[in-house]
């Protein structure tokens, strides 16, 4: 891990600087894939492009409904990068979400997510009431989970990804030249795709659990 000293001295952290190029990398890339796009007669890029999106969109609206397509958008884009940090190991970069101050503003900005969904759906009046549903016996656990939440998905994407870090970095160790390919196929591709489609998954289904009636 490094600091880099910027910005009138102060310090920005290395995983800081790996989602900036990430940012830079999808920006350019989105920039590319949606030139010259055609109403007839598309490219294969651009099929290629539909089809993904189209994809992404479906499996989200399968969960939310149409009342939760507003939300879609954001998803999408924490899927994106998400699934990128995690992969960008094997360029040589350190994951961002080996950090827990990420994996911390990730699930905050989830949970803040989740809880407006339900105050946008309810009003102020009813989505108080929710927590005293379906008894107002359990009102002070409703309203652990608003800590609860957040937790739960920061933990649970920085406990996975930093214990494939450290089983790929002990099995480097052991044999560096072949024995880390086949183990990295797993921990780095397969695992990093695994987590997150886990946290953006539970973000939906919080936030199916708050626009419904």
């Amino acid at each position: 891990m490094f600091n880099i000293p910027i910005f009138g001295g102060i310090p920005v952290g290395e995983s800081v600087v790996v989602t900036w190029i990430i940012m830079a990398a999808l920006t350019i890339l989105s920039i590319i894939l949606v030139r010259n796009l055609k109403v007839e007669n598309p490219g294969r890029k651009q099929l290629a492009l539909e089809a993904s999106i189209g994809f992404l969109n479906d499996f989200f609206t399968d969960i939310l409904g149409e009342e939760g397509k507003r939300y879609i958008p954001y998803l999408i884009s924490t899927a994106l990068y998400i699934g990128v940090a995690n992969l960008i190991g094997l360029l040589g970069f350190k994951p961002p979400t080996k950090d827990l101050n990420v994996t911390a503003a990730l699930a905050l900005m989830s949970v803040f997510l989740i809880y407006y969904s339900g105050f946008h759906k309810k009003g102020g009046k009813g989505f108080l009431k929710s927590f005293a549903e379906p008894m107002p016996l359990v009102a002070p656990i409703n309203i652990m989970e608003i800590a609860i939440r957040p937790v739960s998905l920061c933990m649970r994407l920085f406990g996975n990804v930093i214990g494939s870090f450290v089983i790929m970095e002990l099995l480097k160790t052991v044999m560096p030249v072949l024995l880390p390919i086949p183990f990295s196929l797993y921990f780095d591709v397969f695992d990093g795709l695994i987590q997150t489609y886990v946290f953006v998954f539970l973000t939906s289904l919080f936030v199916k659990e708050q626009i419904e009636d």
